[in-house]
């Protein structure tokens, strides 16, 4: 684990939850990020939890763990969900840093497309990783999906420091992406 976020202090449950309702007049929503939030097994309770105090949930995932993500969808327990597409499908591996279980992904992708959630998917474009064919791969493989969002990779706050030094993509190119890669989805955009 890199030291950055071994450093991070730890907030307690109960901590967080004091906080929630502490902010009930400010906030509409809590958003469940990672590391990989479905990689804990006690998600669904924490979540009741959560929506006990009506707040709205998003969760932002790999979509390694489709077993939970199901659950979480069939009990109502998440609102939106946000998932990264790391790279072309038979090139998965590559783009995640570590092995894939890209059935795994795929089931978490056909759950998502059933829309019992409102969800997106979304790719960070890195210049140093993906190329112009990755990207039209990428958004073939999710085609007819709601929302696909592409992301240009920004230099700053990286865990790996080296990575702060990539320049983004030109918007000239990921524009140009985009006018081929958006008649697959109802939404498509550029962030």
């Amino acid at each position: 684990m890199p030291k950055k976020i071994k450093n991070q202090p730890e907030i307690s449950e109960k901590s967080f939850f004091n906080f929630l309702k502490e902010r009930k007049e400010l906030l509409e929503g809590v958003v469940l990020c990672g590391g990989e939030p479905t990689l804990n097994k006690d998600l669904p309770d924490f979540v009741k939890k959560i929506k006990k105090l009506e707040y709205l949930v998003k969760l932002d995932t790999n979509g390694s763990n489709p077993k939970m993500l199901k659950e979480l969808i069939e009990k109502k327990l998440i609102d939106y969900v946000a998932m990264d597409i790391k790279g072309p499908k038979e090139r998965y591996g590559e783009f995640n840093g570590v092995k894939a279980d890209i059935k795994k992904i795929q089931k978490s992708i056909d759950i998502l497309k059933t829309e019992k959630v409102d969800y997106e998917f979304r790719s960070t474009i890195v210049p140093l990783l993906h190329k112009r064919e990755d990207i039209i791969e990428m958004a073939k493989w999710i085609s007819g999906a709601k929302r696909y969002y592409l992301q240009n990779f920004r230099p700053e706050k990286t865990i790996d420091p080296s990575f702060e030094r990539i320049r983004p993509f030109p918007q000239e190119l990921l524009a140009e992406v985009h006018e081929v890669i958006a008649p697959f989805f109802e939404v498509c955009q550029v962030r």
